[in-house]
């Protein structure tokens, strides 16, 4: 679950914060953001827990230098946010590997990452309500939010059936 959830995660922190410079025009800088998202994807297969924190760092300076110029608030921010949920996953995901078999591994996984879904979820649903209010909400982050709630069913979905068995 955990593993599923952090790639997830990543791709989505990649692709909003992607987008957000494409749309502002910003071709050498999107092309950076995906070099960074597929060292990413190697350093977590690679199991280099501390890539993520650079990653992190990395993501955040872009949103920030997006926001000072004026860019899309919404794409910079679910790219910060979804790093921050990835980088979050992947500690966590290194702990429970640390984990002895006494504990409930998967009940601490559900746990957290029904906390962390709940907290990424009232950031999109804030900005959300700030792009309506503001009369700027627009198709692209329309279908963006229905793909990540689509995502979240289904991952949702396969949790209960594991439950079940």
């Amino acid at each position: 679950m955990t593993s599923v959830a952090l790639f997830i995660s990543m791709m989505i922190s990649i692709c909003a914060m992607y987008w957000g410079y494409v749309q502002a025009e910003y071709e050498i800088a999107s092309r950076w953001i995906l070099g960074i998202g597929v060292i990413w994807f190697f350093a977590q297969w690679q199991r280099w827990n501390w890539f993520s924190s650079v990653v992190l760092f990395a993501f955040v300076l872009f949103s920030a230098f997006g926001l000072m110029f004026g860019f899309e608030f919404h794409w910079m921010l679910t790219g910060s946010v979804f790093a921050l949920f990835a980088w979050d996953m992947t500690d966590f995901r290194h702990r429970l590997h640390l984990a002895v078999e006494d504990d409930d591994s998967r009940g601490l996984e559900r746990r957290h990452l029904a906390r962390l879904s709940l907290l990424t979820l009232a950031a999109l649903l804030l900005v959300s309500l700030a792009l309506y209010t503001q009369v700027q909400f627009t198709f692209e982050w329309g279908v963006f939010l229905v793909v990540v709630i689509v995502v979240g069913l289904i991952q949702l979905v396969g949790w209960f059936r594991k439950q079940g068995k």
